[in-house]
């Protein structure tokens, strides 16, 4: 039986947590499982190679990013893989290239389009534990891929769906999947059990645990998902299928994203198709456009907004601005000290008064809502940046999903 261990890069950024990582990995091995292992970058590696990359070039080649950014991930697998020798087990490292890992040509954030396992699986046959490169892979022209932040979480589902894996262990340094940032709200509670949608939310909201495409992978195929600690022992959270229990809960958690920056186009024409033009633009260039809203300024003009990640910012002005002169806009506005304030839970299909609730409490603490987005089991607010944190404060206290008092 297989299990599908990843371990972030907070659980390998040094010879001590590498060490401890090892041992865990062994005593997985020990208990007659086949385990196959994603490693992250060491501790803050990636954002020390964005750094120095930003250094060269103010906006570097994405092909040269993913080349430069992947070979991360291959300092933690050979060094884990030293460190389980030295405990008597036999492991492989092997890079996302070699592991068979066939992805799209879209650099920076690749999809995964085909994994051929043949050679983890030989490899498993002879008893080595199999540790991948997370977060990489290769087209079919052989040219390195990297697939986003948290793409390590990606690999490692993935991995575990074509292998048939038992379970997938996604270990960091926190011990689960909690209310909300328990950095904000000191009495965040961690929860036991996650549906795949909720996570799916809370990830792409903002929630820093899980990739939010690889929550997705794992509802696809039924893959559990079990977030865990890796400096302790405690159960974690587990992602799994929605069931009646999670359909009792009005909201499961509040996240906030400090990532994105909106950008408005200013006395748009109102004619149709504008939008159609100026959103074909963006995403001609793989920009990824999230919350848009339109507001009527006058009678023959509209304002468009919508939001962007910060680190596409500067990469989209140029495509913005092509776009607001196709359309004959009067300007542009930019505002990257914007926070998107969250609340996710699958109970409100069922509950209706949600938003009003949501609302009412940020007004009674004044902080002014400025765009809204909402799904079945979502509902997102663009706030000032500064009263970001408030905000997340108010609704998960007005929600009461604080721990329970004894």
């Amino acid at each position: 039986m297989i299990i599908v261990q990843k371990f972030g890069g907070s659980s390998v950024a040094n010879v001590k947590k590498i060490k401890n990582v090892a041992r865990r990995i062994v005593s997985t091995k020990r208990k007659g499982y086949d385990v196959v292992v994603v490693v992250s970058a060491p501790g803050d590696t990636t954002d020390d190679l964005i750094e120095l990359a930003g250094k060269i070039s103010k906006i570097p080649s994405r092909r040269e990013m993913d080349m430069l950014l992947s070979t991360g991930e291959q300092m933690s697998v050979a060094l884990l893989a030293m460190a389980i020798h030295e405990l008597g087990e036999d492991a492989v490292s092997m890079t996302g290239y070699q592991v068979g890992i066939i992805t799209d040509d879209v650099h920076g954030s690749a999809k995964i389009e085909d994994i051929h396992s043949g050679r983890m699986l030989e490899e498993l046959k002879k008893g080595k534990v199999v540790i991948v490169a997370g977060f990489q892979g290769k087209t079919p022209n052989h040219e390195i891929t990297t697939l986003g932040r948290g793409g390590s979480d990606l690999t490692a589902v993935a991995l575990a769906s074509v292998l048939k894996a038992k379970v997938c262990e996604i270990y960091t340094d926190v011990d689960g999947v909690y209310t909300t940032d328990p950095r904000i709200c000191k009495d965040a509670r961690k929860l036991d059990e996650i549906s795949y949608e909720e996570m799916m939310e809370m990830a792409a909201l903002g929630a820093k645990v899980m990739q939010s495409r690889s929550v997705e992978v794992g509802k696809k195929y039924d893959i559990p998902i079990l977030v865990r600690n890796s400096m302790n022992h405690t159960q974690g959270t587990l992602i799994t299928k929605e069931n009646k229990k999670m359909e009792k809960v009005l909201v499961s958690g509040v996240t906030i994203n400090e990532d994105e920056a909106k950008v408005t186009l200013l006395k748009v024409p109102d004619k149709p198709g504008i939008a159609a033009k100026v959103f074909q633009k963006i995403a001609e260039k793989n920009i990824n456009v999230d919350m848009i809203i339109q507001n009527k300024s006058t009678t023959n003009y509209n304002d468009i907004s919508f939001t962007v990640m910060r680190s596409d910012l500067k990469r989209s002005l140029p495509v913005v601005r092509e776009a607001a002169n196709l359309v004959k806009a009067r300007g542009i506005q930019v505002d990257d000290k914007i926070a998107k304030v969250s609340i996710v839970g699958v109970g409100m299909k069922s509950h209706s008064g949600v938003a009003a609730k949501m609302f009412s409490a940020l007004a009674e603490k004044g902080i002014n809502i400025d765009m809204i987005s909402t799904s079945e089991i979502k509902i997102s607010c663009v706030v000032d940046g500064r009263r970001g944190k408030d905000a997340v404060k108010v609704l998960h206290k007005k929600f009461e999903l604080g721990k329970k008092s004894k």
